[in-house]
């Protein structure tokens, strides 16, 4: 059915980290802040070869922020490091006030994003994060599928004027995503083509969706699969011309169902084309302490959850 297949499991962090050790000899103009988590951010080669153009900030993640935004005018290209939780929730303030609302050009870029954090509970795995960011005005919201692209979406981001944020994660996943492929921001990319429903996926859910279209297939549904990597802005002309044709659509994330790429996805099916619609995601509810694979389980986050929403979205179709 596809020809994606995984080429050996991988954490999406480590991708960010290969990119900035290549923006590093490239880009003169890059340089990283963490807020003490160097080991998890996976720059220490970064900062092996580039130390003056390193800031360790420590555990003070609304000073990183505002530091950042100072180097933008001296014409730097900074980009921020800490868990995802505290890219956002806890620097809200400083983001939207000296990076957002004065259009800096900052990287926001956040490790261990949602509910695959795993060990570390709720208080550190953020659910909320998409939303937060997407709301802000001028910031654009990138949450790639693998370790491949993240590493192509960190590239990428550097040669983009303006605030960004970059959502990755902790566990390794699947790694299926061409190797050279070219990272186009706010370009969805078309994964399995199919005529029966649409699933639009993102982040960590896009392999589970690659999974259940396949299921699915064995079933009679044929199932088109759209990596939606950009949550902001969003690709709208690639979700209406594929939902045109199938009829009713699955988003999946791994993210709180309000706020995050479902909520984007209704928004752009209500004002130009009403379709059936169907949400993978958390139901409003904080995570726990698991493993990744037992979270995404009890939470409904993963192919078998997208083969039931199918199913369901399918008896709803006109």
């Amino acid at each position: 059915m596809t020809k994606y297949t995984d080429q050996g499991k991988n954490d999406t962090r480590s991708g960010y980290g290969a990119a900035m050790t290549e923006l590093g000899r490239n880009n003169p103009k890059v340089v990283a802040l963490c807020a003490d988590l160097v080991g998890s951010l996976k720059i220490q080669e970064f900062i092996d070869e580039n130390p003056d153009r390193f800031f360790q900030v420590g555990i003070a993640e609304a000073n990183m922020m505002g530091i950042a935004a100072g180097l933008t005018i001296g014409g730097y290209i900074p980009f921020t490091g800490t868990f995802a939780n505290f890219s956002t929730g806890r620097v809200y303030d400083q983001i939207r006030q000296s990076i957002a609302y004065s259009g800096k050009n900052v990287k926001i870029c956040a490790s261990h994003a949602g509910i695959t954090l795993g060990e570390d509970g709720a208080t550190h795995q953020i659910l909320e994060d998409i939303g937060l960011m997407k709301m802000l005005p001028g910031m654009t919201v990138i949450n790639p599928c693998d370790y491949n692209q993240t590493k192509a979406a960190t590239l990428a981001i550097a040669d983009h004027e303006g605030p960004v944020y970059l959502r990755f994660g902790r566990p390794k996943v699947a790694n299926f995503t061409p190797v050279d492929q070219k990272f186009e921001i706010g370009k969805a990319l078309m994964l399995n083509e199919g005529s029966d429903v649409t699933i639009i996926a993102t982040g960590h859910l896009v392999w589970q969706s690659l999974i259940a279209a396949e299921n699915l297939e064995s079933q009679g549904i044929s199932a088109e699969v759209i990596n939606i990597h950009t949550i902001k802005p969003l690709d709208e002309e690639a979700i209406l011309k594929s939902v045109k044709k199938t009829g009713c659509v699955v988003t999946a994330e791994e993210h709180n169902y309000l706020g995050g790429l479902g909520e984007s996805v209704a928004r752009t099916l209500t004002t130009q084309h009403p379709t059936p619609q169907a949400f993978v995601a958390t139901q409003d509810t904080f995570g726990e302490s698991g493993t990744p694979e037992q979270l995404m389980d009890k939470y409904g986050l993963n192919n078998k959850a997208i083969e039931e929403a199918v199913l369901n979205v399918l008896k709803r179709k006109a």
